[in-house]
């Protein structure tokens, strides 16, 4: 997974299905799922784009998306939101996740 400024973003969004994690370094939960998110963006590979962003230094992106709290999970298809979770989610529910989507 790598982490991306608003430009970044901006032209990742509308390549097919991109999971986005708004995430901050000092948010227990973010790195919980920190990991959980590598194993799936290695088992979807080539089918979904897994990106970060920093809530911290990109604040006007995380507020266009609403996040008012983290981790947050953005499940978007060719630039729109599909679905959208708050707080940590087990390997399983980000796999259910991703697959209404496939």
């Amino acid at each position: 997974m790598r982490i991306v400024n608003k430009e970044e973003f901006e032209s990742i969004k509308n390549n097919g299905i991109v999971l986005v994690d708004f995430y901050a370094d000092w948010c227990g939960p973010c790195k919980m799922v920190a990991p959980v998110l590598e194993e799936l963006s290695m088992e979807y590979e080539g089918q979904i784009n897994f990106v970060k962003v920093n809530v911290d230094q990109e604040g006007d992106l995380a507020g266009e998306y609403g996040v008012m709290s983290i981790p947050n999970l953005v499940l978007m298809k060719d630039g729109q939101v599909v679905k959208q979770v708050v707080g940590y989610q087990p390997k399983p529910a980000i796999k259910a996740l991703i697959d209404t989507v496939l």
